[in-house]
C-alpha cells in the first residue's frame, strides 16, 4: 500500500497476505479527482495512468500529469459552460478517452456524473433527463446518439446543455475543439464525503430502471476491488471490459486501479471480435483481466492455444454466476483460475474470492471484509449450511463504504429493499460448510415446481457442460400440476441444428445429471438470447411475463 492511500485506508492482513479487514478514514471532504489523480500527478506526474487503442489501433498514452492537466481544462471549460455543483451530467461516450478527463472534470466541479449506453433511443433519453433531472449531456459524435437526444429535448422542450466529441453541429458544443483553449489551472472547490457524486440507471430487466446514487466516499470502497480481486499490479496493465455506460467500467477502469498506481488499457472497439480481441494481449502486454462470464463462455470456444497470453496473470469475473465448466476450460487451456465476485450496481465488490485464497469453480467466494454480509432465511434468520437464502447487508452496526446512499427521487424504493438495518440484495445464495457462497439466483427467478425452489443457475451450469451450448436460460413456465416447469432457452453454437432430437438429447443428459425435479421439461433453441442495453439476459421476456 502506497502512502497516499494510507492516508484513507486501514488494511489487516493475515500472514499469507489475505485481507482481514479494512477500515476508512479522512474521508470527511475526500474527492477522489483531486486527492488521488492529482496527487500522484504531483507525486509521479510521468508514470502511465491509462493506454487509449481507438478502434484504428491508434495509441495514446496518458500519464498522470496529462490527467491534472486535461481535467483541469476540462473542468473549466464545464464551467464556462454553466455546468456547476450538483448539477447532473449524463455522460453517453462509448469507450472513448473523453470520458476519464469528463469524469475527472465533473467530481472536481461537485457535479454528479450519470454514465449512460450509446444505444439509448429516443424513449430511453426522455426517461433520464425527466426522472434523473439531467442538466446537461456529453455524447459521442458517432452513431445516432446525438440525433436520439436532439429528438428527446425537442419533444420534451428540455433546456439542456449539449456537448459532443467531434465536430460541432447545431445546438451542441464541439468538447474537442472548444476545450484546448481553456487554463491548465483549477482551483479546488470542496466537496463533502456524503455529497451526491454518482448517479447509475440500472438496466431494468424487470420494469423501469431505478437510479443509484453514490456518494463521493464510493471510490474509496473500489480499492477492494483493485487491489485484493483483481490484483493489478502498479507496474503492470489492466483491462476490464466494459463499456462506459455502466457501473462496471468504474469497477475496473479507473477509481481502485489508480489508487493502486496500475495503468488501465482502453480499447474504443465497435463490438467484441474474440480473434481481434485476443491479439491485444501480446501486443500490449496486459497483466491482469476481468470480463463478465459471457466473455468467457465465448472464449473458451477458441483455440487459445494460438495466442500468447504469458504475460497475462491474473484474471477475474463478476456481472453474472459463472458456470464451473467454463472455469474448468479456461483453466485448462490457460492455467489461470478465474477468481469470481460478486456485486451491484448499489455496491462495491461485495462476495469475492480474495488474492491469496483458493477458489472454488462455480462459487461467488466469501463475503469481503468490507461489508457485513448474511444469507438469511424469509423469516430473516441466519440460513444454515446449505439452505438457499437471501444474500444480505447488515448495516446496524455501520454503513460500508461502498453502499450506495439509495434512490434518487425515490424514498419508498429504497425503503422497500433497506430496511431494520439490512439491506436486501434480491439475489439468492447458500453457504456451504467452509463459508463459501454459491450463487442460487434473483429472488424473482426462482422456480417453484413441485414443492421445491429450482435456481437457474443449478441448471444452466449443467446445460453449460454440453460442447453446443453456447448460451442458455432456466426460466419458469405455469403448470397446472406441478406450479412451475423449467424451460430451457438455448443459442446453439454455430453449425449445430436445434430440433426435435437434439432437444431429447439434452433433457436426457440432464436427466442423468441432476434431480429430476430440476430437470428441463421444455426446450426452445434461440438464434440469439432476449438481453438488455448492460447486456444481461432478460428472463422476464423468457418467461413471456407482462
Amino acid at each position: 500500500m502506497n502512502d497516499l492511500i494510507k492516508k484513507y485506508i486501514t488494511v489487516c492482513e493475515d500472514a499469507n497476505g489475505v485481507l482481514q479487514s479494512i477500515s476508512f478514514t479522512n474521508n470527511e471532504k475526500f474527492n477522489f479527482a483531486y486527492d488521488i489523480v492529482d496527487e500522484l500527478a504531483r507525486i509521479k506526474p510521468q508514470k502511465r495512468a491509462m493506454l487509449y487503442v481507438d478502434k484504428d489501433k491508434n495509441e495514446r498514452n496518458f500519464t498522470f500529469g496529462d490527467l491534472k492537466v486535461l481535467s483541469d481544462k476540462t473542468a473549466n471549460y464545464f464551467s464556462c459552460l454553466g455546468i456547476k455543483k450538483g448539477d447532473r451530467v449524463m455522460l453517453v461516450l462509448k469507450r472513448h478517452y473523453q470520458f476519464w478527463l469528463a469524469v475527472l472534470a465533473l467530481h472536481k466541479l461537485g457535479a454528479v456524473i450519470i454514465p449512460a449506453t450509446h444505444q439509448l433511443k429516443e424513449e430511453d433519453f426522455n426517461f433520464r433527463f425527466d426522472t434523473g433531472d439531467i442538466n446537461a449531456v456529453f455524447c459521442t459524435h458517432e452513431d445516432d446518439v446525438t440525433e436520439e437526444a436532439d429528438k428527446s429535448i425537442a419533444g420534451g422542450k428540455r433546456d439542456v446543455i449539449r456537448i459532443m466529441t467531434g465536430p460541432a453541429k447545431e445546438g451542441w458544443h464541439s468538447f474537442d475543439a472548444e476545450m484546448e483553449g481553456f487554463s491548465e489551472e483549477f482551483q479546488r472547490r470542496e466537496t463533502r464525503g456524503d455529497d451526491p457524486m454518482a448517479m447509475f440507471f440500472t438496466s431494468g430487466t424487470t420494469g423501469y430502471p431505478k437510479i443509484v446514487t453514490h456518494s463521493f466516499k464510493y471510490p474509496l470502497g473500489h480499492y477492494v476491488t483493485a487491489r485484493y480481486w483483481q490484483n493489478v499490479d502498479p507496474e503492470g496493465l489492466h483491462f476490464t471490459l466494459s463499456d462506459t455506460g455502466w457501473a462496471k467500467s468504474l469497477w475496473g477502469k479507473i477509481y481502485g486501479q489508480w489508487m493502486c498506481e496500475a495503468a488501465v488499457f482502453i480499447y474504443d472497439m465497435e463490438k467484441f471480435v474474440p480473434h481481434d480481441f485476443l491479439s491485444l494481449f501480446a501486443r500490449f502486454g496486459i497483466t491482469t483481466f476481468c470480463a463478465p462470464p459471457t466473455a468467457y463462455r465465448i472464449l473458451v470456444k477458441r483455440n487459445l492455444g494460438k495466442y500468447r497470453l504469458s504475460e497475462l496473470r491474473h484474471v477475474t469475473t463478476a456481472g453474472e454466476a459463472l458456470n464451473p465448466k467454463v472455469w474448468q476450460e479456461f483453466y485448462d487451456k490457460t492455467g489461470l483460475k478465474i477468481m469470481e465476485g460478486f456485486g451491484q450496481t448499489e455496491t462495491t465488490l461485495t462476495v469475492c474470492n480474495l488474492l491469496g485464497t483458493e477458489p472454488r469453480p462455480g462459487s461467488m467466494g466469501k463475503p469481503s471484509p468490507a461489508y457485513d454480509v448474511d444469507i438469511v432465511d424469509e423469516k430473516g434468520n441466519t440460513a444454515k449450511t446449505g439452505e438457499t437464502g437471501e444474500i444480505v447487508i447488515r448495516t446496524d452496526k455501520s454503513v460500508p463504504c461502498g453502499l450506495f446512499t439509495g434512490y434518487y427521487g425515490n424514498e419508498e424504493r429504497t425503503g422497500d429493499c433497506w430496511h431494520d438495518g439490512i439491506y436486501h440484495t434480491g439475489d439468492t445464495a447458500f453457504r456451504d460448510e467452509d463459508g463459501y457462497f454459491w450463487y442460487v439466483g434473483r429472488t424473482d427467478d426462482l422456480i417453484k415446481s413441485c414443492g421445491y425452489r429450482v435456481g437457474p443457475f443449478e441448471v444452466e451450469s449443467v446445460l453449460m457442460e454440453l460442447p453446443y451450448v453456447l448460451e442458455c436460460a432456466a426460466t419458469g413456465l405455469p403448470d397446472k400440476t406441478r406450479g412451475q416447469i423449467v424451460k430451457a432457452s438455448i443459442v446453439l453454437v454455430e453449425g449445430t441444428k436445434g430440433d426435435r432430437s437434439l432437444e431429447k438429447e439434452i433433457i436426457e443428459y440432464c436427466r442423468q445429471h441432476m434431480a429430476h425435479f430440476k430437470c428441463p421439461r421444455k426446450v426452445e433453441f434461440l438464434d440469439e438470447m432476449p438481453k438488455t442495453i448492460s447486456g444481461k439476459i432478460r428472463r422476464t421476456e423468457l418467461r413471456g411475463d407482462k
